[in-house]
């Protein structure tokens, strides 16, 4: 009886199934999570993991889950807001991916979240900030100050999202996913023009070195194959530098290099430096100078629901905390120590 010859590539593997934090991060990308919503929600069940010594969270329940929220709380300090994070991403790992649905987990207690008041910076201290931020970082700041935009929303801002004509910037997929309009500032309109020259430059020797590919969302580099190279996806505020995209091409499914958006890293050091320099004396960074446009056009006579707008805010009693400024706060009560 004739032998057959033994396979030369040797006995065929069955290929290993993912991984668990690889199964979260494609279920969350499936869905269209944010990068920064699956960057925490896998930093928080890597640090579960990790603290429960490397036991599968199959393995692990109720008292598991409370001894690492109450670690997070007690031992590390971490914030209310930092606790809830944890939480929801742990409430994401059972339910939806591992597909366990525990009803002690939604009795756990919900850190909570105390009410304060945000910073506010007077006009002057503004003007003083913006004398001690330059260069990118320094447009980028006057621009949030400008528009009341986040500072994701305006790193994240395409060139196709800014109305000259009409005196507007269209936030596309802010917080909550939702778009708005707010305004352009008049003061803006030359900086920004010439910072787009800028970044035309730096694109068209992108794509002759063979580059130039921005990321787009929801696969709209498959839909429209040209898309990702044309001037008016680019980014306004491009990085100095290109890099690896941690998300494949959704053309190809291979690792990109491309040149992101400016970091917020370095915007918010360029801020605080400033603030530093100019000696405010009020902890400072990006954010602050949304909190100060909101609260500026409240004190000149603009209608809430109209700054409500404008910010992006779902439910105008988000907005009602800037109020804190104006004559309904201490500014508009008589201390009975000026008047012995």
């Amino acid at each position: 009886m004739e032998r057959l010859p033994a396979n030369p590539s040797g006995p065929t593997e069955a290929p290993r199934p993912p991984k668990l934090l690889e199964q979260l991060r494609t279920h969350l990308r499936t869905r269209h999570y944010s990068i920064r919503t699956e960057e925490a929600y896998i930093h928080w069940a890597r640090r579960f993991i990790l603290y429960h010594n490397k036991r599968h969270p199959r393995e692990m329940g109720a008292v598991e889950v409370e001894a690492f929220l109450s670690h997070l709380a007690v031992d590390r300090q971490v914030s209310a807001s930092t606790q809830n994070q944890a939480k929801a991403a742990l409430l994401y790992l059972y339910k939806q991916v591992l597909g366990i649905d525990l009803p002690w987990l939604d009795e756990v207690v919900q850190a909570k979240r105390g009410q304060r008041l945000p910073v506010v910076l007077t006009p002057g201290e503004v003007r003083d900030l913006m004398l001690h931020v330059e260069g990118v970082a320094g447009l980028i700041a006057q621009l949030l100050y400008g528009t009341g935009m986040r500072l994701l929303e305006g790193l994240r801002l395409r060139v196709k999202d800014v109305e000259f004509a009409r005196r507007e910037i269209v936030v596309r997929e802010g917080k909550g996913n939702k778009d708005r309009v707010t305004v352009l500032p008049e003061n803006l309109i030359a900086p920004l023009q010439a910072q787009l020259q800028k970044a035309r430059a730096l694109h068209e020797k992108d794509l002759a070195a063979g580059f130039g590919r921005v990321w787009l969302p929801h696969a709209l580099a498959v839909k429209y194959p040209n898309a990702d190279t044309s001037w008016a996806w680019q980014w306004v505020f491009p990085s100095p530098v290109r890099s690896m995209d941690p998300r494949p091409d959704a053309r190809t499914g291979q690792a990109l290099e491309r040149r992101h958006h400016v970091y917020p890293e370095s915007v918010q050091r360029a801020v605080r430096d400033a603030a530093r320099v100019a000696g405010i004396g009020k902890p400072v960074s990006p954010h602050v100078l949304r909190h100060s446009f909101a609260t500026h056009l409240l004190q000149a006579g603009y209608d809430i629901r109209t700054v409500q707008e404008l910010l992006g805010h779902a439910d105008v009693s988000t907005t009602m905390i800037y109020t804190h400024v104006l004559n309904k706060g201490g500014r508009g009560i008589l201390s009975p120590l000026d008047v012995l």
